[in-house]
């Protein structure tokens, strides 16, 4: 548990015995367990919330039978505009003359 041993849970466990008494350790006790609870609750909660948001977007890929677009910053360059008409050659396969 934490990487704790006996010995060090023991030694906390007297500390905090001298430290806080033993008519303030039950309730101590009970609102640390209360408080762990609450966490496990809301990650629990967290967890849910990304996992359907996760299936949400698979359903929605598959349904539209794409993959999403890559982010704007991630775009491959696109090809230079063309150049003004007088400056180009004719094309290659168009007749010389």
């Amino acid at each position: 548990m934490f990487g704790i041993g006996f010995q060090e849970m023991l030694i906390i466990l007297v500390v905090v015995l001298i430290f806080f008494g033993p008519k303030r350790l039950p309730d101590l006790a009970k609102s640390l367990g209360k408080g762990i609870a609450e966490f496990k609750k809301a990650s629990d909660e967290v967890r849910k919330g990304i996992d359907e948001a996760v299936q949400e977007h698979e359903a929605e890929t598959e349904e539209a039978g794409t993959v999403s677009p890559p982010p704007p910053g991630d775009a491959p360059p696109s090809d230079p505009p063309p150049s003004a008409a007088g400056d180009t050659e004719p094309p290659p396969s168009a007749p010389k003359g």
